[in-house]
């Protein structure tokens, strides 16, 4: 089984990078915004493959790279599914954010600096705002995967994903939950049906919602 954890950390980035990253986003937006608009009134959403003969030149010329490319496929298509299965209307995009493939940035923890690829071959480099408790995510059980980067109100935030295979365990007990208006009260019971243990814990939550 694949466990999977995002960490969000803030960054700045240097003088004169910040305005090139902000570039960049938008453009990533507005290309997504263009795959949107270019499919939307197909009756099926094309596979990836058909995006890729549809738009992948084109959008090379903007300047994007080949894994920009099919990242801008993948969230234009999670758009348009999403907002046909809600029956809603065409989507206009307005957020600043790029999902990066793991190919099109360099992280390095020790020193906290994140560099990400931007058009036309370019990078910029992000200063990383740390955490201690990120730290546990460095001992190489954790694989790095894609990573999101969005600004909004001048502020940048880094979303880094990451993953890890674990054996599932066998479990032992099964417990049962009855949240009530005043308590929540829970049951614990072993395979065979033996009580294990219960209890009681007060709560006011629906009591407040209610009356």
């Amino acid at each position: 089984m694949r466990v999977l954890a995002t960490a969000k950390i803030e960054a700045a980035a240097p003088e004169g990078g910040e305005s090139i990253l902000i570039q960049f986003l938008k453009a990533y937006r507005d290309a997504v915004q263009y795959v949107v608009d270019g499919i939307w009134l197909l009756g099926d959403t094309p596979s990836e493959e058909s995006l890729h003969k549809m738009f992948y030149n084109e959008l090379r010329r903007l300047g994007f790279r080949a894994h920009h490319v099919s990242e801008i496929y993948k969230r234009a298509r999670e758009v348009v599914e999403g907002a046909k299965r809600n029956r809603g209307s065409k989507p206009v995009l307005k957020k600043l954010t790029a999902r990066i493939h793991p190919l099109d940035y360099r992280v390095d923890f020790s020193a906290k600096v994140l560099r990400i690829a931007v058009l036309n071959s370019q990078w910029v480099g992000l200063r990383l705002k740390w955490y201690k408790y990120l730290d546990k995510y460095l001992d190489g059980s954790w694989k790095p995967g894609e990573i999101l980067v969005s600004c909004r109100n001048r502020k940048i935030l880094v979303y880094i994903t990451s993953h890890r295979d674990v054996k599932p365990i066998d479990f032992r007990t099964v417990m049962g939950i009855d949240i009530n208006f005043n308590n929540i009260t829970y049951t614990v019971i072993d395979l065979s049906g033996s009580l294990v243990t219960i209890g009681v814990i007060p709560f006011k939550g629906l009591e407040k919602l209610f009356i």
